[in-house]
């Protein structure tokens, strides 16, 4: 019974450290409530990659049209901001009805060479802009290292 007991130990243990060795390579990072959209919920999970590059996937539920505003918006945009290079661009977010549900989902994946420091989402009338618009939808608290 005390050898059965020890190794059903060891199996957990090493399911563990299984579990930990996997999501230690990656980090997830939530977006804060929004004032401005407030059913929207959102996650950001980075991934540093062998050539020293970091893979971006953000994903966003119930994310209205961005002519729903007040005032309408033709387009909501991800920024990421870096200790290296400020505030970037990093492409369009496009909301989408799923299946069968009437839920609106948004992604972008991407990938910079550039450590993030922070992400926010902006309502935009031009989503090809260098510069944030002040209708900030989403961000996230600031990521330490």
């Amino acid at each position: 019974m005390e050898t059965k007991m020890k190794l059903i130990s060891k199996n957990i243990l090493f399911m563990i450290l299984l579990l930990f060795l996997f999501t230690s390579c990656s980090k997830k990072i939530t977006f804060l409530n929004s004032a401005v959209v407030p059913a929207a919920e959102g996650t950001v999970t980075i991934k540093q990659d062998n050539n020293n590059n970091y893979n971006i996937d953000l994903k966003v539920n119930q994310l209205a049209d961005p002519g729903r505003l007040t005032p309408p918006k033709a387009a909501y945009v991800v920024w990421m901001e870096t200790s290296e290079n400020g505030i970037q661009n990093i492409g369009q977010l496009k909301t989408n009805k799923t299946g069968f549900s009437r839920m609106l989902t948004s992604s972008l994946k991407t990938v910079t060479p550039h450590k993030p420091t922070m992400f926010f989402i902006t309502a935009e009338d031009d989503a090809t802009g260098n510069y944030p618009g002040m209708t900030v939808v989403l961000k996230t608290a600031t990521i330490i290292n």
